[in-house]
């Protein structure tokens, strides 16, 4: 950057968060750091380096003269993931430590630390301790469904309402959650940074509108000028739904249960604070929908 200081590492940056928060980083005129497991394939913007948080001897090349790191990744793919994401934040905490990093930004995900969390939530925020544990200030936004292409909540969402003629709908699409629009989500991750109003806290992030998870799907479909008929049933636990939706969605089976286990909790924002570090007005749920189609499109 201009500024004098170090690069920024962006783990998990050719994700779905990650390569648009990477881009708009370097546009911003940061000296981006990718960090890959394959750095030859890498053809996006930013210095791709070769790191992997399941390898802790990686980490300290990546990480060095680093200013910043951004920690987006997970394990939600495995069967293990809790543990799996339990050793890979120890092991980046410990690395940019080594390296004299100022600030690890760090993108989890929201719910009442007093409600029974999932499986997913609880690793969440056992990875936000596990990030500062070497002593690195982290900066976490917890964040609920994030609606852009490519992501895998917003893909159960739109390929439930694209291609079923009808809903069959589990209790769990009465829990309500606050979504957010993925640019939002970058603006966000972009703000906190250097921000020393922002070091080592924790803020909530979320879009104006909380809705049901029934009204998600709902207002997805009048969008795209469908007609979802919905059919409650019950008894149709998380564990069914997760089944149901290999059926009916290409999203990978076990990431879509875990988040189907995640959606028994509410998700919605109670602290707003980060209006005060980040102001701007984020963009409402219909608006980010018809952005998210239309990237899909142009990608076609």
């Amino acid at each position: 950057m201009t500024n004098g200081r170090g690069p920024v590492l962006v783990a998990g940056g050719t994700g779905f968060v990650g390569r648009r928060l990477v881009a708009t980083l370097v546009e911003a005129g940061y000296d981006v750091r990718v960090m890959t497991r394959k750095p030859d394939r890498h053809e996006g913007p930013g210095t791709a380096v070769r790191g992997d948080v399941g390898d802790p001897g990686s980490l300290a090349e990546a990480l060095r003269d680093c200013s910043a790191a951004y920690y987006l990744v997970h394990s939600l793919d495995s069967a293990d993931f809790e543990s799996r994401d339990a050793d890979a934040a120890t092991a980046f905490g410990k690395a940019a430590a080594g390296a004299g990093v100022d600030q690890i930004i760090y993108l989890g995900g929201l719910g009442d630390d007093q409600d029974a969390l999932s499986a997913h939530l609880r690793s969440r925020r056992e990875v936000e301790g596990l990030l500062a544990d070497a002593g690195v200030p982290v900066t976490v936004l917890r964040a609920g469904i994030i609606v852009g292409h490519g992501g895998i909540s917003w893909e159960i969402t739109r390929q439930l309402v694209e291609h079923l003629p009808a809903m069959i709908t589990p209790r769990w699409v009465r829990t309500r959650t606050q979504p957010i629009a993925v640019g939002d989500v970058v603006r966000y991750l972009v703000g906190v940074l250097d921000n020393r109003d922002a070091r080592g806290k924790v803020f909530e992030i979320g879009g104006p509108d909380v809705l049901e998870y029934l009204e998600m799907l709902q207002r997805v479909a009048a969008v795209e000028g469908r007609r979802l008929p919905i059919l409650p049933v019950p008894l149709l636990t998380p564990g069914l739904s997760s089944r149901w939706l290999s059926f009916v969605t290409d999203v990978d089976t076990r990431a879509g249960r875990n988040l189907i286990d995640s959606m028994v909790n509410e998700v919605v924002v109670r602290d707003r604070s980060v209006r005060d570090v980040v102001p701007f007005e984020p963009m409402g749920y219909d608006d980010a929908v018809r952005f998210a189609l239309a990237e899909r499109a142009a990608t076609r």
